[in-house]
């Protein structure tokens, strides 16, 4: 079973930097992966930061393009995601998923079968 730990949130100022993670576990072989980093504010839906596939095709918010970068290990099985200049608007619990459907990478969550609990991300200003 596909397991997503991810890890790394916490509390920054305004113009800090964070870089999570998130630790893939439960699968051995594919021959095509994307992954994603999506993030949900109180009181608002969720929405999708950035994607990222086997091929190393990334696509990115426009809010968080030119701040933020995903990357993945696939040695350690590992997603990242650095954010740097924070701001106070990008608080919100981030998750970590995966799908293995070859598609084109897009920020829609019906696009992702597997979900992580979460990280917090605040930033205050």
């Amino acid at each position: 079973q596909v397991q997503l730990v991810e890890s790394g949130g916490g509390s920054v100022q305004a113009g800090g930097s964070l870089r999570l993670s998130c630790a893939a576990s439960g699968y051995t072989y594919y021959s095509y992966i994307r992954m994603g980093w999506f993030r949900q504010a109180p009181g608002k839906e969720r929405e999708g930061v950035a994607v990222i596939d086997s091929v190393s095709s990334t696509i990115y918010a426009d809010s968080v393009k030119g701040r933020f970068t995903i990357s993945e290990d696939n040695a350690k099985n590992t997603l990242y995601l650095q954010m740097n200049s924070l701001k106070p608007e990008d608080t919100a619990m981030y998750y970590c998923a995966a799908d293995f459907r070859l598609k084109r990478p897009s920020t829609d969550e019906a696009d992702f079968t597997y979900w992580g609990q979460g990280t917090q991300v605040t930033v205050s200003s």
